[in-house]
């Protein structure tokens, strides 16, 4: 542990920028997945119908191995931030998209049909009572979708991108053990107060929507 700590001490300007782009990487393509998510959830409420068809697109978008998946992008976005970002927005879709379908379907059906009753659009019952009420479970699929982003980001180096993954990877390329440590343990750390904060949000939106 000694060494390990020396190391981080010698290197914090280093490690300090690593963390920065591994958090980036993550803000966006979370962020990208977030609205286009919640926007295909709502499709799904809307349109039953296509509800399987947009979930087991995800499925299988989300079964494909993070390697696998993003060797494609490469192919087509080439090295570095893009390419990463896309993989990332990618794989957060899933648990967005069915956590804010499930969401909206689990609204209470009178809170609606008083909306109706009143004159209120659908976008109105949307804006207005659906997903305010639904956003703890949105909130839900936004913290399982940032844990899983942290940790897809450390393969960032596989296809010319930065974050905590460039110390990780030169250490398994040099045997090293400590680097290893010192990039897997700040993302480790990432990810804990991501899941932390996240959940302390979601808590607090399900109270202000009993409320």
């Amino acid at each position: 542990m000694q060494k390990i700590f020396t190391y981080m001490a010698q290197n914090a300007d280093l490690l300090l920028l690593y963390t920065g782009q591994h958090i980036l990487m993550v803000i966006v393509g979370v962020l990208a997945a977030l609205i286009v998510g919640t926007l295909l959830g709502i499709l799904c409420s809307r349109y039953p119908r296509l509800a399987p068809v947009i979930i087991s697109i995800a499925n299988i978008i989300q079964i494909i191995p993070s390697l696998a998946l993003l060797a494609l992008l490469m192919i087509y976005f080439g090295l570095g931030f893009y390419t990463i970002t896309i993989g990332l927005f990618l794989y957060s879709l899933l648990p967005i998209i069915r956590h804010t379908y499930v969401g909206l379907e689990l609204v209470d059906k009178s809170l609606t049909e008083a909306g109706r009753g009143i004159g209120m659009t659908y976008l109105q019952l949307l804006t207005k009572v659906q997903l305010p009420m639904a956003f703890p479970f949105i909130m839900a699929g936004l913290r399982i979708a940032a844990v899983i982003a942290i940790g897809v980001a450390a393969l960032a180096p596989f296809v010319g991108g930065d974050g905590l993954g460039r110390e990780i990877f030169s250490g398994i390329n040099s045997r090293n053990y400590v680097r290893i440590y010192v990039g897997a343990i700040p993302a480790c750390v990432l990810a804990i107060l991501a899941d932390l904060i996240l959940g302390r949000l979601e808590k607090k939106s399900k109270f202000t929507s009993v409320k």
